[in-house]
């Protein structure tokens, strides 16, 4: 049996509600995740029912019995610290990380500023507001670059640009989705993604996709897009690799489970993108992966990420 997985009597959780759905542009892939999540509960014995988060969320809340949480809402909503705060309030325990460390992790950009303050490797990057921000991020970041709004996840809005007026395009498309928007020296290299678990970081995943970088379609639609599982890199990169996601989620303070991604660039040097604490659980997902390597199957997975919420103390 692996150390990851739950030694708990399913009962035990008392009555859990699985939240999913909610508002945040990810809505389609969280109500896929949290069907997976809820159906699987149900099938270990858990006492488990599932709320979509919509206007009726607090009514709902309130009528239901809830002894713990299962949050599987992605984007902001629900994995910005908002739904973790209201969960406290109520006094409801729930899985993954706490306040700040959801709330640090949806930005991307405070998210790279304490990397930096700490000194792991992160892109250079700019904020744009404007198209004189535009014209001094490619002044002294150069082409090419990427462009991501700096509170979404599962790369929407995200857009690679090789000149001025593509930055420009590219800054009006991302600001329909936040009015902070991030844009960071292009890494050309591979691409990781790593899980962790419960304070262990999983085998690395190597991904590839003819896709100009790991899009929205790369990520859950296509049908050509490689996972490497051994990712490929040599024992002690892989160590190195696995090392540097430990002091990043050490840094956010990500507790349960999380995702991190990183590039490696020509030189073999990795650099931190960005970390999500309620990854995608569907069957696309990299976590389930992942745990599949280290030898958890889902469902040992999802019960080991609700068994984490006891000890994370939420």
């Amino acid at each position: 049996m692996s150390a990851l997985q739950s030694t708990r009597n399913p009962q035990s959780y008392g009555r859990v509600a699985v939240l999913y759905g909610g508002r945040s542009a990810e809505r389609e892939v969280s109500l896929k995740s949290g069907a997976a999540v809820l159906a699987t509960l149900r099938e270990a014995g858990v006492d488990a029912f599932g709320i979509d988060v919509d206007e009726h969320f607090l009514e709902r809340l309130s009528q239901e019995r809830v002894d713990r949480a299962f949050i599987v809402l992605h984007g902001r909503g629900g994995e910005d610290g908002s739904m973790q705060g209201l969960l406290e309030c109520a006094g409801i325990p729930y899985t993954g990380s706490g306040i700040l460390a959801s709330a640090l992790a949806m930005d991307k950009l405070r998210t790279k500023q304490v990397w930096q303050s700490l000194g792991l490797p992160t892109p250079r990057h700019a904020v744009l507001a404007s198209e004189e921000d535009c014209k001094r991020a490619a002044e002294t970041l150069g082409f090419p670059l990427i462009v991501k709004p700096a509170h979404e996840g599962s790369s929407i809005g995200m857009a690679k640009v090789g000149g001025l007026a593509e930055l420009i395009a590219a800054w009006r498309d991302a600001s329909a989705y936040d009015a902070q928007v991030l844009v960071e020296q292009w890494i050309q290299g591979p691409e990781f993604t790593i899980a962790v678990l419960r304070g262990e970081v999983l085998p690395p995943i190597g991904l590839g996709t003819p896709h100009t970088f790991y899009d929205y379609d790369a990520k859950y639609l296509a049908s050509d897009t490689q996972y490497r599982i051994p990712c490929g890199l040599d024992a002690a990169k892989e160590a190195e690799l696995k090392q540097l996601t430990a002091r990043a989620c050490e840094a956010v303070g990500v507790s349960g489970w999380a995702r991190v991604d990183v590039m490696q660039d020509g030189q073999g040097e990795f650099w931190l993108l960005e970390v999500n604490t309620v990854p995608g659980m569907t069957d696309h997902s990299l976590v389930p992966m992942a745990a599949r390597a280290a030898g958890l199957d889902f469902q040992q997975l999802v019960l080991a990420i609700l068994e984490a919420s006891y000890e994370a103390g939420n």
